[in-house]
């Protein structure tokens, strides 16, 4: 197993005490990893999300792992930033990493995604209209920028199938919490994995999802090549120059330049947003979470959003 970290390094790693979590803990364990930091977060969701915790909890004390545990009412949250209960949960799963990784002066956190989720991935950005950058899913080594902490994360099962990590805790016979929310279709990811998948296999007769692996890692790796050619993004970008460049350089470099300084949910929408400062008479631009994108002697600059409101 890559772990992308060293074990002698104090790594955080992310636990919410399903098979794919423990899993990757018992592994890393087994690798020599004995300065981990078990973190938790309780989505509030579910009657038996505090046993989950607790279940959570005493494994990382068997493992003599440090523990921490943070509940957050996630339906409430959703409500009030008028999000889906996925977007949420997968925002606040971030900032609880992000400010435990600035307590604890620890940026490296393990996530135990795997090739299954890969695929989910691919599928769930490409029915929202991404980009190749969004096709290509996720690395198994990243850096995400998050109220100010660069979290550098690391996922070893990245290449790993669902039904591997299943043999693997049954060969060695851990326990494991089954969330019953997996099975719950008002999640777009679970009828994905229920429901869309095994009907693309039903139609195409064979197992597709080693095939829309495979893309993700062809993506990944050029997508890699673009951001390598293009180069490092500037605070402040030149009107001109940005304008002079193709509209497929445009949009990444835009694309690029919001992500790196936090602006969230960035999408088509809000590219073009910004893009059609280039050209046209106005010079301000609306984004998500209180962000505004201006231009100002030729320069477009991005203004956060003032306190308080990026909630």
């Amino acid at each position: 197993m890559n772990a992308g970290f060293s074990p002698e390094e104090r790594c955080l790693i992310g636990v919410s005490g399903g098979r794919d979590s423990v899993a990757l803990l018992h592994q890393l364990h087994a690798a020599g990893f004995h300065k981990l930091i078990v973190c938790h977060l309780d989505h509030a969701l579910r009657a038996e999300s505090a046993t989950d915790a607790r279940f959570v909890q005493k494994l990382a004390e068997r493992f003599d792992f440090e523990f921490i545990l943070q509940r957050e009412d996630i339906a409430s949250l959703a409500k009030h930033r008028k999000k889906s209960l996925e977007t949420t949960a997968r925002e606040a799963r971030f900032a609880f990493f992000a400010h435990v990784a600035r307590e604890q002066d620890c940026p490296r956190l393990f996530l135990a995604h795997h090739a299954d989720d890969q695929v989910e991935t691919l599928l769930f950005n490409l029915f929202r209209g991404a980009g190749a950058a969004g096709l290509a899913g996720m690395t198994s080594m990243s850096t995400r920028t998050i109220d100010g902490v660069a979290l550098r994360i690391s996922r070893p099962l990245l290449g790993t199938w669902r039904e591997e990590i299943e043999a693997y805790v049954s060969r060695h016979r851990l326990a494991f919490v089954d969330d019953a929310s997996n099975l719950d279709r008002k999640f777009t990811r679970n009828r994905l994995r229920h429901d869309v998948i095994p009907l693309l296999e039903k139609a195409f007769g064979r197992d597709i999802r080693r095939s829309i692996w495979r893309s993700a890692e062809i993506l990944r790796a050029e997508d890699e090549l673009l951001s390598d050619l293009l180069g490092s993004t500037p605070p402040e970008l030149s009107v001109p120059a940005l304008a002079a460049e193709p509209i497929a350089v445009q949009r990444r470099r835009l694309h690029a330049w919001m992500k790196l300084q936090g602006v969230a949910d960035v999408g088509f929408e809000e590219v073009e947003a910004v893009r059609e400062l280039l050209k046209g008479p106005t010079a301000k631009a609306n984004l998500p979470r209180g962000w505004h994108a201006r231009r100002r002697a030729k320069r477009l600059f991005l203004e956060p959003p003032r306190f308080g409101l990026s909630d």
